[in-house]
């Protein structure tokens, strides 16, 4: 992923950030036919310190499932258009249209999970995660065969990153009264996305104290 320096961040808070916000993230592989294999999926993402493990499943069908080695994981975050218009200097300084969001690259191993506790142990997982954001409180029926034989549909993976590369493109290369007019006017959207991006920026700006 081109990451400019303005736009690089190594602090791994963002990445929580970013899989707390929308833990649903592209999965690319190589096939053994040299072509790339891509995938969608909601993952449960772990951090401790530096070790960062992320776990999820395939159906089993998906030509994708049950791959072992390198991979490439993508987390999305915020994303929305920047108008030339919203700057204060947009005459003076031939200001063009662009594009701010927040994504993180990250390269490493996948390992495939068969084995019948382990899925069920990641399903538990992904489950309570989602089931938690809704409200809800559905539970995987561990003796309850309509539920754990689908288990055969499907092979799980771990996947720990090697390499993380953060970017946070929210107008750091711009100045000061440049990025303040641009988070206004996207608060002023009616568009949710751009009201989250929005909150970023003021982030990003505006990080929190040691210790905060």
């Amino acid at each position: 992923m081109f990451t400019p320096s303005d736009f690089a961040t190594t602090d791994l808070d963002w990445l929580d950030r970013l899989m707390a916000r929308d833990a649903f993230v592209t999965l690319a592989t190589t096939g053994t036919d040299g072509l790339p294999q891509v995938t969608l999926l909601p993952v449960v993402y772990r951090r401790d310190g530096e070790a960062i493990v992320i776990e999820g499943h395939w159906a089993r069908p998906n030509p994708q499932a049950g791959h072992a080695g390198p991979a490439l994981m993508l987390v999305h975050g915020p994303h929305a258009y920047v108008s030339p218009g919203w700057y204060p200097d947009k005459d003076s300084a031939g200001r063009v249209p662009t594009w701010n969001y927040a994504a993180a690259e990250l390269r490493g191993e996948l390992e495939p999970v068969t084995e019948r506790a382990a899925l069920m142990d990641m399903l538990d997982a992904l489950s309570a995660v989602n089931e938690a954001g809704v409200g809800g409180d559905w539970q995987l029926d561990r003796d309850d065969p309509r539920q754990t034989r689908l288990l055969a549909g499907i092979i799980g993976f771990r996947f720990r990153p090697r390499q993380v590369q953060i970017k946070l493109k929210l107008s750091q290369n711009h100045p000061d009264a440049n990025q303040v007019s641009v988070i206004d006017a996207l608060e002023t959207s009616g568009a949710p996305a751009s009201h989250d991006l929005a909150q970023w920026m003021r982030q990003v700006r505006q990080p929190p104290a040691p210790g905060g």
